[in-house]
């Protein structure tokens, strides 16, 4: 066999296709392994460099080819799709990994360590367990309203709504009975929630850089946390613009002849962290029109002029490119410099600030003109 230069790897459950190239560019390698076989295939290779999509497992099988000695790149799945010359089969899907990580502008996904995925669990965990408790105190109202008995929003009156249909002579027995079943299992879940969210709290407390993100406002300990998990290696983006397109903040572009046509939020890249700067930009918005808490002045004009979902986005929009400063450069919030600056953008000691370029028109739909805001 020629010397191997490169492995295109299509990944599965148990089969796994390889394609491998020598450095005249020709296949030199095309074969299908089993699981079991696959590591012991690899040992005794020389070290290559090895491209998977960044799919189920990947990141296992990263950490795995890494401790062979191989050097592993994780190509995002969207990006490999345009080399697949023609037909949907694993060889063709390996060949197409191999030529797209020979490409010179190809991104690529830095591999997670297992504590890292741990701490994903946590998350993740937390999300499921929030979705089960909606979903629990949506059955309980639903069906408490058909014998006429309803509460006021919010979690905390389950369980006085869940006293009153026990002591309700209208509601019959075996109803009662399922209710309390139904309560059980709500005081379960709001149980393992609470223990998830105290050990969420802690491991972002133990964590230096998501202490000093969690000071920017709008993104608090979950939103800290998951920057943290989830960017893994912040020096890979240019500038914040490059990292809040990486988020899905900015604006869809569709310019032609000169003439620029920028339109909604792309909602590109990862939707959990995406959706929580969203959230905590919404919440800081609420605040200032309530009249309350310390703002700069550009968001508090903003607020008066445009809609609160628009402001929203558009904090989200500075929030994470604020992020992305603190990180590469391990500087900490400035909440006084924040509250003097006015259209200047970086809210960071010692950096320089660059104004903020207000969108030129004025756009129908709220996501395309929160994201030229900050675009």
């Amino acid at each position: 066999m020629k010397e191997l230069i490169r492995i295109g790897l299509d990944t599965s459950k148990s089969v796994f296709q390889l394609h491998g190239v020598d450095a005249g560019e020709q296949p030199v390698l095309r074969k299908k392994l089993r699981r079991s076989r696959l590591l012991d295939f690899l040992r005794k290779l020389p070290r290559t460099r090895i491209g998977i999509e960044a799919c189920g497992a990947a990141h296992h099988w990263g950490r795995e080819f890494a401790a062979l000695g191989h050097d592993v790149l994780l190509l995002p799945p969207q990006l490999v799709k345009p080399y697949v010359a023609r037909n949907k089969n694993d060889a063709a899907d390996a060949e197409a990994i191999c030529e797209a990580m020979s490409r010179p502008r190809m991104r690529f996904v830095p591999v997670k360590s297992v504590e890292q995925q741990a701490a994903l669990m946590l998350v993740g965990m937390r999300d499921q367990l929030i979705a089960r408790r909606t979903q629990l105190s949506n059955m309980i109202r639903g069906h408490a309203a058909e014998f006429g008995v309803v509460a006021a929003k919010g979690h905390e009156k389950i369980k006085p709504l869940l006293t009153r249909i026990a002591a309700h002579e209208g509601v019959p027995e075996l109803a009662k009975q399922l209710f309390a079943t139904l309560g059980e299992d709500y005081a379960g879940v709001t149980a393992r929630l609470g223990s998830i969210e105290a050990k969420l709290v802690t491991w972002q407390r133990g964590n230096e850089m998501s202490r000093r993100l969690a000071e920017i406002p709008g993104i608090g300990p979950i939103g800290a946390t998951l920057l943290v998990m989830k960017v893994i290696d912040p020096k890979a983006f240019r500038c914040g613009r490059d990292f809040s397109a990486w988020i899905g903040l900015t604006p869809k572009d569709h310019s032609t002849a000169g003439k620029k046509r920028l339109g909604v939020i792309t909602c590109a890249g990862d939707e959990a962290l995406r959706s929580t700067l969203v959230v905590g930009a919404t919440a800081v918005v609420q605040q200032i029109n309530k009249g309350r808490g310390h703002a700069s002045p550009w968001l508090i004009a903003l607020a008066k002029r445009k809609p609160a979902k628009l402001a929203a986005v558009a904090l989200a929009n500075k929030s994470a490119r604020i992020a992305w400063k603190l990180m590469v450069s391990g500087e900490r919030y400035n909440s006084a410099l924040a509250a003097t600056a006015g259209r200047r953008a970086p809210l960071t000691r010692g950096s320089a600030a660059r104004p903020t370029v207000a969108a030129r028109r004025t756009p129908r739909n709220p996501s395309r003109e929160a994201a030229t805001i900050e675009a």
